[in-house]
């Protein structure tokens, strides 16, 4: 008997698993506009340098800038690129070109003597087409030519928050509970996340996004957790896919909110302020009963259960929950968790080593070829809002697929599936070409929504292969690498100046790599939460010629059971001690 079947007795996934659970997933609908954030608060739009005293110096040459177009005029001060076809962003003419004006805007630039004329940077700042976006960090700190690289390096910090977060309240929750840390974490995000939008400078700026990313690390983690350790074994893959689309749902409400506004100081309040609402009513979740059996506050826990059971129609098991049954149920989960564990716990014995190092790989992969392709939208050639709206549909399909594998292949399949087929996606679309920009688009959608549906599987199967004990310590070391993956894949992208194909092959091979270590993960469908390292170990440490021996053994015992007289009432019991 463990707390599983406590669980079921006060009604299993009831009314309160419902309500509990949605209003946790709740707030995913504003965790995508976190993490994909960036697409929009540091849009970069055309760009070229500003041209001061226009009208003064074409007055000295007898010329009407009222006669002349736009785009005529801006050939004169500024020059091409490579290609002949698009204006240089980062330089300018240091004497206008007035000869040019007699060409066609479409021709490419010649110069009678054939040099080209000396140019000089953009001295009095750059000009920007206000048309994708009014405002960004990179039009109001000219994070441009060659100050380009802080663009991503914002990216990066948050990122980097995000990691720090992991780390910090991955331990945390297994000392002090998930609720206070979640909690606190919707506390942090909603009041850090909403003065970024106050940000003076560009270091504020990220000082408060790496903040921020910290609270988002805390709420996805505890969130996680809350929900799982409260779900019944058999409902966890519907929960946990379910769940996922409020974060799928939440792409594209970022798509529709970065339009309407499209002010990157309006648009950080309009996706943090909301968070003050869910730190409000966070105070009425429930402790997880488990974490507090395992840490020795068994009464708090009854009292709990006392309440579900009560909201779930079954006021009949009041009487019959008390603090011996929970701890007879959870004895020997309750005598191991006495001990003090550490992350060193997560690699000592061999069943978890080998967890632990293939879900290091697993998590890194899936976050490096998911921010490689999401976060660079404007790669696409469409418009930013319609991009991020695809990106986000994409991944309803994607996760009902998903979600039937979870419940009829297992875990560990569709883990392996979800990381291979989007790594060969990924490769496939190195070998079209670049004017095929609707395949390649296509490609790119495919390959996204399959790291993502990786994405759903992976945060259910972290949380079902690693114990009670130690499961916020394990989700925050696996998150961790998940997060260095996610600093990692911005700055892949600058490989594409070496060879174009390189970024591709890079995201490609590592989901590629991840899908073979995840077939070396155990399987976990409809097995019961591990407790403590022990429940591990037992379960997934004998090789598949043991588990048949020990499964042959147990049968030929109960068995001889029937068979002894007197014990045929008895019977059913045994076999149900043996079954768990």
């Amino acid at each position: 008997m463990g707390f599983a079947d406590l669980l079921n007795d006060v009604g299993g996934f009831g009314r309160f698993q419902w309500l509990h659970v949605t209003l946790i997933s709740i707030p995913g609908l504003l965790m995508a506009s976190q993490n994909l954030l960036n697409n929009f608060t540091a849009g970069t739009p055309s760009h070229h340098c500003t041209i001061p005293n226009r009208t003064s110096i074409a007055s000295t040459h007898n010329i009407s800038l009222e006669d002349v177009d736009e785009s005529q005029l801006l050939r004169v001060f500024i020059p091409t690129d490579a290609g002949g076809n698009r204006l240089d962003k980062c330089t300018r003419y240091v004497e206008a070109q007035w000869h040019l004006l007699e060409g066609n805007a479409s021709t490419p630039v010649t110069f009678a003597n054939g040099t080209e004329p000396e140019t000089e940077l953009c001295l009095d700042g750059w000009t920007y087409d206000r048309t994708e976006f009014l405002s960004t960090i990179v039009t109001e700190w000219d994070l441009v030519c060659t100050l380009r690289p802080l663009k991503q390096m914002s990216q990066t910090v948050y990122m980097g928050g995000v990691l720090t977060g992991a780390i910090i309240f991955g331990g945390l929750s297994d000392r002090f509970g998930r609720k206070a840390l979640l909690v606190w974490s919707y506390f942090q995000l909603a009041v850090l996340g909403s003065c970024t939008a106050l940000s003076p400078s560009y270091v504020a700026f990220c000082t408060f996004r790496f903040l921020a990313g910290m609270a988002v690390s805390g709420i996805i983690l505890n969130a996680v957790s809350l929900k799982v350790e409260w779900i019944p074994t058999k409902s966890r893959t519907v929960v946990g896919t379910l769940t996922s689309f409020f974060f799928t749902f939440g792409q594209m409400l970022l798509a529709g909110i970065a339009h309407s506004l499209r002010d990157w100081r309006h648009l950080q309040i309009a996706v943090c302020a909301p968070f003050i609402l869910f730190f409000l009513y966070s105070w009425w979740f429930y402790e997880s009963a488990r974490w507090l059996v395992l840490n020795r506050r068994t009464k708090e826990a009854v009292s709990l259960l006392h309440r579900v059971a009560r909201t779930n129609g079954k006021p009949e098991m009041v009487d019959k929950i008390t603090v011996a049954v929970v701890e007879s149920h959870m004895h020997k989960e309750i005598q191991c968790s006495k001990s003090v564990y550490t992350a060193y716990n997560l690699v000592k014995t061999r069943v978890m080593r080998r967890v632990s190092i293939c879900l290091m790989v697993v998590w890194f992969s899936t976050s490096f070829a998911y921010y490689g392709i999401a976060m660079d939208l404007q790669k696409f050639g469409l418009n930013i809002y319609l991009m991020q709206i695809i990106f986000g549909f994409v991944d309803f399909p994607a996760k009902l697929v998903a979600l039937g594998m979870l419940t009829y292949l297992g875990r560990r399949v569709t883990q392996a599936t979800c990381l291979i087929v989007s790594g060969l996606i990924i490769f496939a679309n190195i070998f079209v070409p670049s004017d095929m920009q609707t395949v390649r688009t296509t490609l790119a959608c495919l390959g996204k929504a399959f790291t993502s549906s990786s994405f759903t599987c992976v945060y259910l199967f972290t949380g079902e292969l690693y114990p009670t004990v130690i499961r916020q310590t394990g989700m925050g070391f696996t998150s961790t690498m998940s997060r260095l993956g996610s600093m990692a894949a911005p700055a892949v992208l600058i490989l594409d100046e070496v060879l174009p194909a390189l970024p591709g092959m890079v995201y490609g091979g590592a989901a590629l790599v991840a899908g073979v270590f995840a077939c070396f993960l155990p399987e976990t469908l409809d097995v019961p939460l591990p407790d403590t390292i022990e429940d591990v170990e037992e379960k997934w440490g004998k090789s598949p010629s043991e588990q048949k021996k020990q499964e042959l053994k147990e049968s030929m015992a109960l068995q001889d059971l029937k068979e002894t007289p007197g014990v045929e009432e008895d019977s059913g019991k045994a076999a149900g001690l043996n079954a768990l």
